[in-house]
């Protein structure tokens, strides 16, 4: 009996071999193992590949970092309960999120008001994910088809240009242009692994260096966070010092918005996208037929990013950095997540730690944000160059152009007085609306492929 329920949580392993490296050729199974002390190693290096964008995005969110890295691990967790097992992934904090929170947050949300918004999200999902699993997952394809998904992937990354111009560069226009050229060096120059992590590379950098011109320099004269311009230093360490080892993270609680809530909606869309390209790139490598289980996977991140948002930390997505060490080192043991996920609570478990994150001069933000945000953007185009969209068909030229305009120039809509639609909201539902409608409207269209 105990075995039986062990099996169907995925919680039970069965040892590779005789728990060495596995041969050439060979590749160990989501319900194998290696031997634990090799599986502690492996754990090690996923807690290395998710722990840059796990902390970097929280903290562009202005959400506690430390409360992002523990609800990881929970959230990892939970996502390997909920799938069995099937489908060997790290959920970490959510890079599709970003634009949105500094919109809530540019027209005067405060944490609670993002984290409420960014529930109500997440809960959206979750109910996606239950229709895709009892409907089946052609639903995803039929609803955003590679033309949509693109766009509004597009839209999110780019909607965010004047957010890097007008909060993080002016922070410190050259440790931001430094920062920027390490992440777009180690990215290019860098191989494997550690150009995974150029990000992560480029905000310690970026961190070393405010410190040394504090040193050099002095304090700087420059806008804050706030745009409120002042004699500061680069990289303010006050807050460490006071910071205990060991404690909960900081947890509120949410409120909701309707406004903000409209802001960030659209996101689910992106999700959706994201969620399933994750879940094919596993099916890709392990060889196993995985679409009955898009549906368990879809749900479960929705679910997770419930109960993270509700103690007032981000939503989590399925890292894709995660992806790829598992196709460098061919091992899709789910016992390596777990170990990972364990030892990602035991760092939420210090704010000292969660203090020097907090810390991360702006300047050092806006030059990472130049390149992300740039980099979120560019994942549409890539979902239309692999799908081949036809943009010679006006059916997916021209809502899709319309929508982009609209939501990258901030176009607003005014609905009421009190209420408009605008940016991200707006883009997504002109392109979403409008290729739909055409698609019914123009002859010789609703047979045709969606792509």
């Amino acid at each position: 009996m105990r075995q039986g329920l062990g099996a169907k949580l995925g919680i039970g392993w069965r040892l590779h071999g005789d728990g060495s490296t596995p041969r050439p050729g060979e590749a160990v199974a989501p319900d194998e193992r290696l031997s634990w002390g090799r599986t502690v190693g492996l754990g090690a290096q996923h807690v290395v590949a998710m722990f840059g964008a796990t902390f970097v995005f929280p903290v562009l969110m202005g959400l506690d970092p430390n409360l992002a890295i523990m609800v990881s691990g929970v959230a990892t967790i939970l996502f390997l309960l909920i799938v069995q097992g099937k489908i060997p992934s790290y959920l970490g904090s959510s890079a599709s999120f970003v634009g949105v929170v500094a919109v809530i947050r540019a027209g005067g949300g405060d944490s609670s008001a993002v984290t409420g918004a960014l529930l109500v999200c997440a809960l959206v999902l979750s109910v996606v994910g239950l229709v895709i699993h009892f409907v089946g997952a052609q639903v995803v394809h039929r609803l955003l088809p590679p033309a949509v998904s693109g766009a509004v992937v597009m839209l999110i990354g780019f909607n965010l240009a004047p957010v890097v111009a007008s909060t993080y560069w002016p922070q410190d226009q050259w440790i931001a242009l430094i920062t920027m050229l390490v992440v777009l060096g180690c990215s290019a120059l860098l191989r494997g692994f550690w150009s995974r992590i150029a990000v992560f590379i480029g905000l310690v950098v970026g961190y070393a260096l405010s410190w040394l011109f504090d040193l050099g320099f002095g304090p700087i004269t420059a806008p804050d966070a706030s745009g409120e311009v002042g004699t500061h230093p680069r990289l303010d360490l006050s807050a460490v010092a006071d910071a205990p080892w060991f404690g909960l993270p900081t947890l509120h609680a949410p409120t909701f918005d309707f406004a903000a809530v409209v802001v960030v909606l659209p996101v689910v869309i992106a999700l959706i996208a994201e969620n399933a390209g994750h879940v094919k790139a596993v099916e890709e490598m392990t060889g196993a037929k995985l679409d009955g289980s898009m549906g368990r996977a879809i749900f479960a991140d929705g679910f997770a990013s419930t109960l993270s948002t509700a103690v007032g930390g981000p939503p989590t997505t399925t890292y894709a950095e995660n992806i790829g060490v598992m196709a460098a080192t061919r091992v899709y043991s789910t016992a390596a997540y777990w170990v990972a996920a364990v030892v990602a609570i035991l760092f939420g478990l210090c704010p000292k730690f969660g203090a020097v994150i907090a810390a991360t001069p702006g300047g050092v933000l806006g030059g990472i944000t130049v390149v992300l945000y740039g980099m979120i953007g560019l994942l549409g185009a890539k979902i239309w160059v692999e799908n081949k969209v036809d943009f010679g068909n006006p059916v997916n030229l021209l809502p899709l152009a319309a929508g982009l305009v609209m939501g990258i120039g901030g176009v607003s809509l005014e609905i009421t007085p009190q209420f408009s639609l605008n940016g991200i909201a707006l883009g997504t539902l002109v392109t979403l609306l409008g290729y739909h409608l055409l698609r019914l409207l123009v002859p010789g269209q609703r047979g045709h492929s969606a792509v």
